[in-house]
């Protein structure tokens, strides 16, 4: 008999409501020897997934709450399962779980109800991944990506594909087991559908990694410019309150100062970055050092140009490093007039807001090749996107062999590819990967 776990499954602190899980074979042995119906139901003819009221054991006091039953199979971890509902509170939550635990239960650990969940066969390594993204999402892009994966999504996609793998090595293995039936140079091209059309899904699933690593970890922006050309103000514009210091003074800026925006339910991460000029000052170069890192690995780069003065040597030198990028040049200050001789393709000002919106939309488009749908389906994870590479190898690696080897050789490719397709929904996933999902789990999911 497996042993039965109990965590705090809401957040730590003072709330409205708290639960407490408890998950094993003595859930309701617990919740017997814990909880008090009001009414005239003994715990253990609790009807599943019926909420009961009544009073709940906390050792040293005792608390007014609900107790509900989750009976195996059908509960979260695949278990029995009882949940308590307490007042939210420190002292109330912390000794209703303690209660359990003299009682038998043993403290679950970070992600092991949802890991047992996942032993179970309640979900894939996947759906697990995309609770956690949930979980820990800040935007509404994140959280539909998360869910995407949450709801089996993206298991189904690679069954299917599995399922191709399957038919063409069982094809190849009658060939070997039945020699009359053989696999021949005549009905290579049976196999060969199925795979390219692997091939073609695997390459497809790839090509929206990059879209889909924006959505799940935001799009990062670099905000340059030279020194007073009026970033810092257009951080504070766009985050709508004062996050960086403005000043008349150049290089006030020293150090990179970040902000989050949300725009259409997708996460933008700002850095202002020191103006970028020619300096004797070695704090002010160290920041202008760093400038250059940010925008060697922003997906976004948004040059700020002032466009009440005429573009010097400086503005010149920033545009230059910055061709080939994504790109967004923005000419700012035009509530003084504009003077800049150079196209920009938004017109700003930081003082009034004028044209913020306008950039908003232009740092969608630039990001995701414009409006971008948040229901489609996105490679969100590179262990995932790792996977899928060395599967349309393998699967490449198979197709390429008919046309040198015997169909079996090309079976250990196709079988190779099969595995790999495995370790997303974690059917071939190794304990040290299975770990380090679930470790970043918090306590009590």
């Amino acid at each position: 008999m497996g042993k039965t776990i109990a965590a705090i499954s809401t957040a730590s602190g003072v709330g409205g409501v708290a639960i407490i899980r408890v998950s094993g074979a003595d859930s309701l042995k617990i919740a017997k020897k814990t909880f008090r119906p009001l009414g005239k139901t003994p715990v253990e003819n609790f009807e599943p997934y019926k909420m009961y009221v009544g009073e709940i054991d906390g050792g040293s006091f005792t608390d007014f709450g609900m107790c509900v039953f989750f009976k195996a199979p059908r509960s979260y971890t695949g278990e029995d399962m009882v949940e308590l509902h307490c007042h939210g509170g420190i002292a109330v939550t912390r000794g209703i779980l303690k209660r359990t635990i003299e009682l038998g239960a043993v403290p679950a650990t970070r992600g092991e109800f949802t890991k047992i969940a996942f032993l179970n066969g309640k979900m894939s390594l996947s759906s697990c991944e995309g609770l956690i993204d949930m979980i820990n999402s800040e935007s509404v892009g994140e959280v539909k990506a998360g869910y995407y994966l949450y709801r089996e999504n993206l298991c189904k996609k690679v069954k299917k594909l599995q399922d191709k793998l399957t038919y063409a090595l069982a094809y190849i293995d009658a060939g070997i087991d039945y020699p009359e039936e053989g696999v021949t140079e005549d009905n290579y091209d049976v196999i060969l559908e199925a795979l390219n059309e692997v091939k073609s899904s695997v390459s497809e699933m790839i090509g929206k990694y990059g879209t889909g690593r924006k959505i799940k970890n935001g799009v990062k922006v670099a905000i340059l410019g030279k020194p007073n050309a009026g970033k810092s103000s257009l951080l504070n514009r766009l985050l709508d309150y004062d996050k960086a210091i403005v000043s008349s003074v150049a290089g006030t800026t020293r150090d990179a100062v970040e902000g989050e925006i949300d725009v259409d339910g997708v996460k933008f991460i700002f850095s202002d970055t020191a103006g970028i000029r020619e300096s004797e000052d070695e704090i002010e170069n160290a920041g202008i050092e760093k400038s250059i890192k940010i925008l060697n690995s922003s997906d976004v780069c948004v040059v700020v140009l002032d466009g009440s003065q005429k573009p010097d040597s400086d503005d010149k030198k920033i545009l230059e490093d910055t061709l080939g990028k994504d790109r967004i040049i923005v000419i700012n200050k035009i509530d003084l007039g504009v003077v800049c001789d150079i196209k920009g393709d938004v017109y700003v000002s930081a003082k009034n807001g004028e044209g913020v919106d306008e950039l908003k939309s232009k740092l969608l488009e630039k990001s995701f090749g414009g409006k971008i749908d948040l229901n489609a389906d996105f490679l969100t994870e590179e262990r995932h996107l790792v996977a899928l590479k060395e599967t349309l190898k393998s699967v490449e690696d198979a197709i390429a062999g008919f046309s040198v080897n015997t169909a079996d050789l090309s079976a250990i490719d196709i079988h190779a590819a099969w595995l790999s397709l495995g370790r997303i929904s974690g059917e071939t996933a190794d304990e040290a990967i299975i770990s380090e999902i679930f470790d970043k789990f918090c306590v009590g999911k």
